[in-house]
């Protein structure tokens, strides 16, 4: 999910990114029990969340190089972009006056560049900076009861905007600064699903595995053919407020191509599972850092295929923070292949209940025709 809201390596409670995409839990475990020899799993933790790896294993591979190589490249991540690593690339930016330059590596610079795009395509709609609006409206790494007993005021909205200024941060080659005190970055909403990519890129160009399946907190990467020699296939949830794994109701299938690219990119984010009330209103997690105030009329529930991961996680955030005909429009505009689940027509918020009936699937051109290039259902 891969969103502004969550931080790299704790907060576990923000699963906007997971309850959209799949079955991923379950099809693991059916990967498990039916598996052929040659297919292998991993797993762990990471950035806050959970990694899930199926791929089939090379002739005379070494597993544990593997799951090392994997780890090295993680720990690398979160050196670099973690910020409840005191220690990473990032939190020291975040402490920097203006004008003090820092030095990035190539993993920062990429996700910087990727964030700087989905930025400007997005009108500013997704913005790295945004983490003081996210703190006042409560959604941050710590909440206080003084901040969920009360919406911010319009000077602490103000105050906090004038933090949220993405175009202050200045890259000169591999060295990064500030044109402005109090400016600082999060790159949750990007680097899940850059960490897809990376692990993706560790089996695919180390060690020369073709088919797997790479998924963190519900970001994913495919290529190839499952262990049933059939091609990958990820669920899309309907967005139920309180669902589990078991709960599950599947609003669409998207599956992967057997083509020359023969590898699918998504990543899902949501508006539902997170949220304040204050004086019986719900406020979303996803703050909107054009306006400072959370989104309303966002869209539940947003599926972005790309080219990246990490550029499908950037995307599916920005969309999820526009309203919903809005962000559906941009879509288009953009050529963005993306899947909305919104209340199907005629259904309103107050009287939607726990059913898939409650739903429905909307889906820009890109989308169709990557999903009937599929043959998804």
């Amino acid at each position: 999910m891969k969103n502004l809201m969550s931080s790299l390596s704790a907060n576990k409670n923000n699963t906007t990114t997971l309850y959209g995409i799949i079955g991923l839990v379950g099809t693991l475990s059916l990967i498990a029990c039916q598996q052929t020899p040659d297919y292998n799993n991993l797993s762990g933790e990471t950035m806050g969340t959970s990694y899930h790896i199926s791929y089939q294993l090379p002739k005379g591979a070494d597993e544990a190089a593997i799951q090392a190589a994997i780890d090295k490249r993680l720990q690398d991540i979160n050196d670099s972009m973690s910020t409840y690593q005191a220690d990473s690339t990032i939190s020291k930016f975040n402490q920097l006056g203006k004008d003090e330059p820092i030095t990035i590596d190539a993993d920062f610079s990429h996700v910087l560049a990727t964030s700087r795009q989905v930025y400007q395509l997005s009108g500013g709609t997704f913005d790295p900076t945004v983490m003081p609006l996210v703190d006042i409206w409560g959604f941050g790494s710590t909440m206080t009861v003084e901040r969920l007993q009360r919406p911010p005021t319009t000077l602490e909205i103000a105050q906090a905007k004038a933090l949220v200024d993405f175009d202050s941060v200045i890259q000169k080659g591999n060295t990064i600064y500030k044109a402005k005190d109090g400016i600082g970055l999060d790159f949750s909403a990007v680097a899940k699903g850059y960490g897809v990519d990376v692990i993706a890129d560790v089996l695919k160009n180390h060690y020369q595995i073709r088919n797997y399946m790479v998924e963190i907190g519900g970001e994913v990467a495919t290529a190839g053919v499952s262990a049933q020699q059939q091609p990958w296939k990820i669920a899309i949830d309907a967005p139920i407020e309180g669902s589990t794994v078991s709960e599950r109701q599947t609003m669409a299938v998207i599956r992967q191509p057997i083509n020359i690219s023969n590898n699918m990119h998504l990543a899902t984010s949501g508006n539902y599972r997170n949220s304040v009330i204050f004086s019986g209103k719900h406020y979303s997690h996803t703050i909107d850092p054009t306006t400072g105030e959370p989104i309303v009329g966002g869209a539940p529930s947003v599926t972005v295929a790309a080219e990246t991961v990490a550029l499908a996680d950037a995307w599916a955030t920005a969309l999820t923070a526009m309203p919903y005909k809005k962000a559906l429009s941009v879509a288009k505009e953009q050529n963005i292949a993306a899947l909305f689940v919104v209340l199907a027509d005629g259904v309103s918020i107050e009287a939607a209940a726990d059913s898939i009936d409650d739903w429905q699937v909307v889906q820009t051109p890109a989308m169709q025709a990557l999903r009937a290039d599929k043959k998804s259902s």
